[in-house]
């Protein structure tokens, strides 16, 4: 499954080319009033620095049952509360999906929550074991995103096999040394909420606050299990099912984003003037997968923009609504024109660099849970291609290299709220695609002391903090009191919330204007670039 970036890498014209090292610290600071026995220091790191984060470390044992044993180091970061001492409330772990995102820059994320709450704590970014700046962090295979490659559809026994040689031969790769090997026998979930933990007392804090999109939802779900005690205030948006992990949800959200790019279709069409495609939804849409077919011929933008990269750079709009505007302009380029290059430049920000995310998002997902055979995956995905082909098979070989992995698996943690008693905010939009709303209400149901805030409609991942004041004075008000929405009867939502719009175009506006306007208050640029290329590894 991809459980997203946080928002679309897609939106960023110029955004982060790679994760910030946290480099050395140029001197010791103080401990803040949390009691911390982490040693902060100004951040070297021109990104970090100029966010006014501190950086720091910790060093945990790499098998969380050998304490005693070989130790790694996880990477932190820190945004000082600006309060006064009488109002400060803690410190916040923050998180932003993947599995394999890093959190560095994620402690901004404060500056975002209304009525100045954000202040009043102090925010702590972190890359995950294995992940950026933390050491040893986890590479396999740089070349594994690139050009030149065959459609997703295995429309020929060729095809098949060359992802499934593709995806053998990654998998062989994050497990060719011995150090590799050594992290990857400690790379679940269940480590990483022991990381998490002992982050909790470094940090000398007695309960835990967490803040964690996507995947960092199931480690706050996980925690919350394992230290029902020590929990604090938890938002957790975009809910994952930890009852579908990890298999099951990859195939709901075949289903969900083919359902989202129908909505996408129609936005297209609802713009004639701007976009130039025609005002039947179902034309343009039949008209994408006879441009994949071009493609795979005759690929576009000096021949760099085959049929996947396109599918590619297209999964953004399934995830988020913010791009929606630029993205049709450059959509229709291609279309009308054949000109590739900013379809290609979308697929290029969001799915090729350094593979430490894909790495680590693997070497989590394919050892978390039971996987199925090829056999039964590539039926799986043939059955449901027929009815919603969008993503079925992109994301088919996203998730191949677990057909073929070598690390043990372990048993799927069970997750249960029956002896949390702090309150949990769940957050999520009707129609997010990337972490059904199904989830969310899974739960929900799981989570007794839990409320749950839902998008009605929205087809967003993960949208908190996008400028949408029922949502985000929500998360306000419960951070500062602790206080959740009343649960109602049956399955909720407990409160009901408008969605995040896409960008509001008037049936007139040129092509310029559309890749300008946007829908209202949205997340700054920065923040959404940490967020966007976090999950952007999890779909």
């Amino acid at each position: 499954m991809r459980l997203a970036a946080l928002l679309p890498a897609l939106l960023v014209v110029t955004g982060l080319a790679a994760v910030p090292s946290v480099g050395a610290p140029a001197a010791a600071v103080g401990a803040a009033a949390s009691g911390s026995t982490i040693a902060w220091a100004p951040c070297t790191d021109a990104w970090l620095r100029n966010r006014e984060l501190e950086c720091g470390s910790l060093a945990v044992p790499l098998d969380p049952a050998a304490p005693d044993g070989t130790k790694i180091q996880l990477a932190l970061t820190r945004r000082v509360h600006t309060s006064s001492a009488e109002d400060y409330r803690g410190v916040v772990l923050t998180n932003p999906g993947g599995p394999g995102g890093s959190g560095l820059l994620l402690p901004a994320i404060g500056e975002r929550i209304p009525d100045g709450v954000g202040e009043t704590y102090d925010w702590i970014g972190l890359d995950p074991r294995g992940v950026g700046s933390s050491t040893p962090s986890l590479h396999c295979n740089s070349d594994y995103f690139g050009t030149d490659r065959p459609s997703y559809t295995p429309r020929t026994k060729a095809i098949r096999r060359y992802w499934l040689r593709k995806n053998r031969a990654y998998s062989a790769a994050c497990a060719n040394t011995a150090a590799k090997r050594s992290l990857l026998a400690h790379m679940t979930t269940m480590d990483t909420v022991q990381d998490m933990d002992a982050v909790r007392a470094a940090l000398g804090a007695e309960k835990l606050n967490f803040y964690g999109f996507s995947y960092g939802t199931y480690l706050g779900q996980v925690y919350a299990t394992r230290y029902p005690s020590r929990v604090g205030r938890f938002v957790l948006d975009g809910v994952i099912d930890p009852q579908r992990t990890w298999y099951a949800v990859g195939l709901d959200q075949d289903r969900g984003f083919d359902a989202n790019l129908n909505t996408f279709w129609k936005y297209l069409a609802a713009h004639p003037g701007t976009f130039r495609l025609g005002g039947k939804w179902t034309a343009i849409r039949r008209g994408y997968y006879r441009k994949l077919a071009q493609l795979d011929r005759r690929p576009a933008a000096g021949g760099k923009l085959g049929p996947s990269e396109l599918a590619d750079a297209m999964v953004e709009v399934g995830y988020y609504v913010y791009g929606w505007a630029e993205y049709g302009f450059d959509y229709s380029q291609l279309i009308r024109k054949n000109r590739g290059g900013a379809m290609f430049a979308h697929y290029r920000d969001s799915a090729m660099g350094d593979d430490n995310n894909f790495a680590v998002y693997n070497a989590v997902q394919c050892t978390d849970a039971p996987w199925p055979g090829t056999r039964r995956t590539l039926r799986d995905s043939t059955k449901l291609n027929r009815t919603d082909p969008f993503l079925t098979w992109n994301n088919t070989w996203y998730n191949a290299p677990c057909l073929s992995w070598k690390s043990a698996e372990h048993a799927r943690p069970a997750v249960s709220g029956a002896s949390v008693d702090a309150k949990l905010l769940l957050i999520n939009e009707t129609r997010d695609a990337s972490t059904p709303y199904s989830g969310a209400v899974t739960a929900r149901r799981l989570f007794p002391s839990a409320s749950l805030v839902a998008g009605i409609g929205g087809t967003t991942h993960a949208s908190s903090l996008s400028g949408v004041a029922c949502v985000d004075q929500t998360i306000a008000d419960y951070l500062r009191t602790g206080f959740v929405p009343k649960r109602v009867d049956g399955d909720g939502p407990d409160r009901s919330c408008p969605a995040v719009q896409p960008p509001s175009l008037s049936g007139r506006a040129s092509s310029r204007s559309a890749r300008t306007m946007d829908g209202g208050d949205r997340m700054s640029p920065l923040l959404r670039q940490v967020l966007i290329r976090a999950q952007r590894w999890g779909r």
